[in-house]
């Protein structure tokens, strides 16, 4: 028997004005398009920008629904945007911001377990790491260079 120790590498900011200008700019929409986020039931808002190799920048927002697992993520809606309308052009980053309306949110909020497995597949596909960056309303930011920092024992195509 083995044991095998996995970590995952963080990049810090602690706060958005230590950021690259092109991912503050990323952020920036992120926190934009959560304001429209439809969470009448969570309270918890999320939204989502990533940068296309082509240099455009694709939002999305959660959007729930009575029927819960009727609902979708803000990083989903943006990544299965991208992949409707640009099938071919590379996701380089995405950041993520997250805030619910009856507290302050200020540590970082890192993409569910679906979202994940959908960036993973997005990744594999493209067959290039995303960056990842993420936040709550306010305080630190984190990066991970990959979705496979945030799952490094991730599910694949590989397998089937």
């Amino acid at each position: 028997m083995k044991h095998k120790d996995i970590r995952i590498p963080v990049v810090v900011y602690d706060s958005i004005d230590e950021l690259p200008e092109e991912i503050r700019e990323l952020m920036e929409k992120a926190k934009h398009t959560r304001k429209n986020a439809y969470a009448p039931y969570s309270k918890f808002k999320v939204g989502a920008a990533l940068r296309l190799s082509s240099g455009e920048i694709i939002t999305g927002n959660n959007q729930e629904n009575a029927a819960y697992p009727s609902g979708l993520c803000a990083e989903r809606v943006a990544v299965y945007n991208a992949g409707a309308n640009f099938p071919k052009v590379p996701i380089q980053a995405i950041a993520i911001t997250a805030g619910a309306e009856n507290h302050t949110v200020s540590k970082p909020v890192a993409p569910c377990g679906a979202c994940r497995q959908s960036i993973a597949e997005y990744e594999q596909r493209q067959n290039s790491p995303i960056e990842i960056y993420f936040m709550g309303e306010v305080g630190q930011i984190y990066k991970v260079n990959s979705l496979k920092d945030l799952l490094p024992l991730s599910f694949d195509s590989s397998y089937l």
